[in-house]
C-alpha cells in the first residue's frame, strides 16, 4: 500500500491538486482497502461497488461525500492503476446533490467564539484568520509569514482552490493579533506550523480540531465545521453593504452564482429593499363629490 499510495501521491501533485483534495483521495483509498483488509489494486469491481453501497445503506453517509468517495476511487483506478472504472459508474450513477444553505454565525457569536476561554494564542490567530479573511480551511493552514502584506493590509492566497493566487483583505484587528501570536510563538516560514514537525504547515484536520474545541469552549452549537467562519465572513460583508462582484474576487469564486447563495443568508439586505410602487407618487387623483 505504501509503494501505491506514494505513486497516487506522485500523481496528485502532477496536476496541481489542492492539498485538502489529496487528503481527501488518499483517505478514501485507504478506508476502501482497510475495509476489506487487503491491498486495494487487488479488489473486483463487484467488491468497490459493495462497498460503496455499503457508505449509502449502512453508513448513511451524505451525497456530497459518496461523491467524493467516487471521484477518489475513479481517480486511483483509472490514473494511478490504468483500470477501467466506466464498470461502476453506470451501476451507481453522481448522486444529486440537495440545496444547501450556509450555516452561520451572528458578529456576536464570533466575538464569543474568538474570546473563548483557555483558547491558545495561536489557536484564536488561525480562527481569526478563517473569518477575518474569509478563508478556506486549507488556505489557512497554507499560509506564510511572507503572506501578510501588512504594508498593503491584504493577504495573499498562493494557489487556493483551482490553483489560482488571488489577495483578500487584512483586518487591521487581525493584523494586532498576529503580531501578538508572532512575538509569542516566532513562526518562520509556515504561519501556522505543525507542533509535531515545524518544518511543515498545520493540517486541515487539526485546523477542524481546534474549531470544535474552540466551539464547545464558548458554549456554541456547530454549525458545519470551520468552514462557517468563510460563510460568516461573506454573508457579513453582504449585510454591510459589500457588492457582490467584490465579494466573489475576495472569496475566489469562479462563477458569480456560487457567491450569490450568500444572498439568501443575509437577511438583514432584505428589509432595505423598497418596492418601486412605493417609489412613485399616485397618478390618478382623487375626484372630490359634491
Amino acid at each position: 500500500m505504501t509503494t501505491l499510495r506514494q505513486k497516487m501521491t506522485d500523481e496528485l501533485d502532477l496536476r496541481g491538486l489542492s492539498p485538502h483534495t489529496k487528503e481527501n483521495y488518499l483517505a478514501a483509498v485507504a478506508r476502501l482497502a482497510g475495509h476489506y483488509g487487503r491491498p486495494p489494486d487487488l479488489l473486483s469491481d463487484t467488491e468497490i461497488k459493495s462497498y460503496l453501497l455499503h457508505l449509502i445503506r449502512v453508513r448513511g453517509l451524505k451525497p456530497n461525500t459518496v461523491n467524493v468517495v467516487v471521484a477518489a476511487l475513479r481517480f486511483f483506478f483509472e490514473t494511478v492503476l490504468g483500470r477501467s472504472f466506466t464498470v461502476i459508474v453506470p451501476a451507481l450513477p453522481r448522486m444529486k446533490r440537495g440545496v444547501m444553505r450556509p450555516q452561520v454565525y451572528s458578529i456576536a457569536e464570533v466575538e464569543r467564539l474568538l474570546a473563548a476561554p483557555r483558547l491558545h494564542p495561536k489557536h484564536r490567530a488561525i480562527l481569526m484568520t478563517a473569518y477575518t479573511a474569509g478563508l478556506r480551511v486549507s488556505e489557512v493552514c497554507a499560509l506564510k509569514v511572507e503572506h501578510i502584506l501588512s504594508g498593503r493590509m491584504q493577504i495573499r492566497v498562493v494557489s487556493g482552490k483551482g490553483g489560482k493566487d488571488r489577495y483578500t483583505i487584512l483586518s487591521e484587528r487581525l493584523l494586532r493579533e498576529l503580531r501578538e501570536y508572532w512575538k509569542k510563538c516566532r513562526p518562520s516560514s509556515w504561519l501556522f506550523p505543525s507542533q509535531s514537525d515545524p518544518a511543515r504547515p498545520l493540517t486541515t484536520r487539526t485546523a477542524q480540531r481546534v474549531f470544535d474545541r474552540a466551539v464547545k469552549l464558548a458554549g456554541l452549537d456547530e454549525r458545519g465545521g470551520i468552514h462557517s467562519l468563510r460563510h460568516s465572513f461573506a454573508t457579513h460583508l453582504l449585510e454591510s453593504g459589500v457588492e457582490l462582484p467584490v465579494l466573489q474576487r475576495l472569496l475566489g469564486h469562479r462563477s458569480l452564482s456560487v457567491t450569490a447563495v450568500y444572498l439568501h443568508v443575509a437577511s438583514s439586505r432584505l428589509a432595505d429593499v423598497r418596492s418601486p410602487f412605493d417609489r412613485t407618487e399616485p397618478a390618478i387623483s382623487e375626484t372630490k363629490t359634491a
